[in-house]
C-alpha cells in the first residue's frame, strides 16, 4: 500500500531530527552522567541582582539547584557528583532570547515560504545547536512551526534550547503575516490555506470569530503564548510600517482565548496608536514599538505591559533587506536608541530579543547583540534583562508552560541552566561577545552540554 504525503512528510521529518544529532553530542546525551554537579569557589550572577555574590558553591541535583551557600557543600552519601573548580570564575544563569523564530532564522524568505518541510527542520535543527552552544539555554519563539523541533529537543534528540513556541503567528488579510502571492487573492470561503498556513508559519484570520477559531488552534496544538500582528512590518511584502492591524474586537478576542487557557497574547506592533490599541484589548507583550511617543510608553508603565526591545541598529546585524523593506528598516533603526531610553526613563519591564530572520549568517552574532543594550543600562543591568527579566516573560505562560521550575535565575529550586564564565561579565561586559571562549560550561536541564574546563 502507497504512503499518502502527509504520511511520506512526517517520517521524513522523523528521519530528519535523527540526521541532525551531531555523533558526539547524542553519545553525550545518551552516556549515563552523574546525578548531580557542584560548582565550587564561584561568584554568583543570581539573576535578581546586578553584582556578583563573593565565593560560593552551587549545587545541582538532576535539573535543579539544590543548594546555594558559601559554605563547603558535601553531597548526600550515594549521591553520585561531578565537581566542577570554579576558580572564583562567574556562575551565572542561561541567557534568555524572548524574541526568536527558531524555523525562520537560516533560510532566506524564498526558501522559508517554498522549500519542503524536511529540509527547514534541517536548517532549524543546526540553528538550535548553535543557540544553545551560544550560552542560550530557552527562547521564546514569536511565531513560526517549532512545535517538531521543541518536541526534538525536550526528547533529547536534537541539542537546542527551551522553546516557548507560538506557533502561526495570527495576521489580518495584508498584514504582516500574510506571505501570499498576488495570483491567491482574493481567497473564496473554502479555498484551500496557502503554502505559509499549511507549514504553520502564519494564519490568516479576519473577524473576531476567526481571530477566536485560529488562537484555539495553536493552543491546541501546543503554543504557550499567541503571536498576533498588530501592525505594519519590516519583512512583510504588503503593509507600510504605519499600517494599524486588526481591530481591538478582534485583538480582543484573541486575548480571551489565551486567558481561558492561561496564557497570554504578544503583538508585534511598532507605532502609538497600533500599540495603545493593543493594550486596551489586553495584550501583556508589546515586540517592538520602536516607533511609540512617550504618553504610549508611559500606558505601558503604567498597565504593567512588557516591551519585548531588539537592539534594532543600522549596523552589522541587521536583517538583511533591500527596497522598500530596506526604507522601513532604517526608520526603525532610527527610532530604537530613543525607545530603549523612554523605556528606561519611565522603567517600563523590559525583555531582550534578537528576532534574527532570515539570517543565518548573523546566528554567530547571537550572544554579541545583547552586549549592545550596554549603551542604555549598566552591565549588571544588561545581564539581569536577559536572565531574570526574560525568565518572569516566560512564566507569563503559566500552566502551558511545560517546563515547571524558575528560569533566569540562580537561587534554590530553580531550573538548572548554567554558564560558567571566564571572567567577570559584570566588570567586562564584552567577554559574552565570544561564548565559545568565555562560556566554558554550559549546563541546561542540570546536564553538563560543554565542557572545556581542562
Amino acid at each position: 500500500m502507497g504512503w499518502s504525503r502527509s504520511t511520506a512528510a512526517a517520517l521524513i521529518a522523523c528521519w530528519t531530527v535523527i540526521a541532525l544529532v551531531p555523533i558526539p553530542l547524542l553519545a553525550q546525551e545518551q552516556a549515563t552522567q552523574a546525578d548531580g554537579l557542584l560548582f565550587q569557589d564561584v561568584r554568583v550572577f543570581t539573576g535578581t541582582d546586578t553584582t556578583l555574590t563573593p565565593s560560593q558553591n552551587v549545587l545541582v541535583v538532576g535539573d535543579r539547584i539544590h543548594t546555594v551557600s558559601p559554605n563547603t557543600i558535601t553531597p548526600e552519601p550515594g549521591l553520585q557528583v561531578t565537581v566542577i573548580d570554579g576558580g572564583g570564575r562567574t556562575l551565572m544563569p542561561g541567557l534568555i532570547d524572548a524574541h526568536w523564530h527558531s524555523m525562520l532564522i537560516a533560510p532566506d524568505m524564498p526558501t522559508a515560504m517554498t522549500a519542503d518541510a524536511g529540509y527547514l527542520n534541517f536548517l532549524a535543527g543546526d540553528v538550535a545547536r548553535q543557540t544553545l552552544m551560544q550560552g542560550f539555554t530557552s527562547v521564546r519563539d514569536m511565531g513560526g512551526p517549532s512545535f517538531g523541533l521543541k518536541r526534538a529537543i525536550d526528547s533529547g534528540l536534537v541539542p537546542g534550547p527551551r522553546i516557548f513556541p507560538s506557533g502561526a503567528m495570527i495576521s489580518q488579510t495584508g498584514g504582516h503575516g500574510d506571505f501570499r502571492m498576488p495570483h491567491e487573492v482574493p481567497r473564496a470561503a473554502g479555498d484551500a490555506l496557502s503554502h505559509a498556513e499549511r507549514m504553520g508559519v502564519a494564519m490568516i484570520a479576519d473577524s473576531p470569530d476567526v481571530v477566536r477559531v485560529r488562537t484555539r488552534e495553536q493552543l491546541m496544538l501546543g503554543a504557550t503564548q499567541i503571536k498576533l500582528m498588530a501592525g505594519g512590518g519590516v519583512s512583510s511584502i504588503y503593509d507600510p510600517l504605519d499600517v494599524t492591524q486588526y481591530t481591538v474586537a478582534e485583538i480582543r478576542a484573541a486575548v480571551e482565548a489565551a486567558e481561558n487557557w492561561g496564557t497570554y497574547v504578544a503583538v508585534h506592533a511598532y507605532t502609538s496608536r497600533a500599540v495603545r490599541q493593543a493594550i486596551e484589548a489586553g495584550v501583556k507583550s508589546i515586540e517592538h514599538g520602536q516607533l511609540v511617543d512617550e504618553d504610549v510608553v508611559r500606558l505601558m508603565a503604567r498597565e504593567g505591559v512588557w516591551w519585548s526591545l531588539q537592539p534594532f541598529l543600522d549596523d552589522e546585524d541587521s536583517n538583511p533587506k533591500q527596497g522598500q523593506a530596506r526604507v522601513k528598516q532604517l526608520m526603525v533603526s532610527t527610532g530604537t536608541a530613543r525607545a530603549f531610553e523612554l523605556a528606561r526613563k519611565h522603567d517600563v519591564r523590559v525583555a531582550f530579543g534578537t528576532d534574527i530572520l532570515f539570517n543565518r549568517a548573523g546566528l554567530p552574532r547571537h550572544a554579541a547583540q545583547l552586549a549592545k543594550l550596554a549603551t542604555w543600562y549598566s552591565p549588571g543591568e544588561v545581564l539581569r534583562i536577559a536572565t531574570g527579566n526574560n525568565g518572569e516573560l516566560l512564566a507569563l505562560s503559566g500552566e502551558r508552560n511545560s517546563y515547571p521550575g524558575r528560569l533566569g535565575v540562580i537561587e534554590e529550586g530553580a531550573m538548572a541552566d548554567l554558564l560558567l564564565v571566564d571572567g567577570d561579565p559584570v566588570a567586562n561586559l564584552r567577554l559574552i561577545e565570544d561564548p565559545e571562549r568565555n562560556f566554558i560550561v554550559i549546563v541546561k536541564d542540570g546536564r553538563i552540554v560543554k565542557n572545556t574546563m581542562e
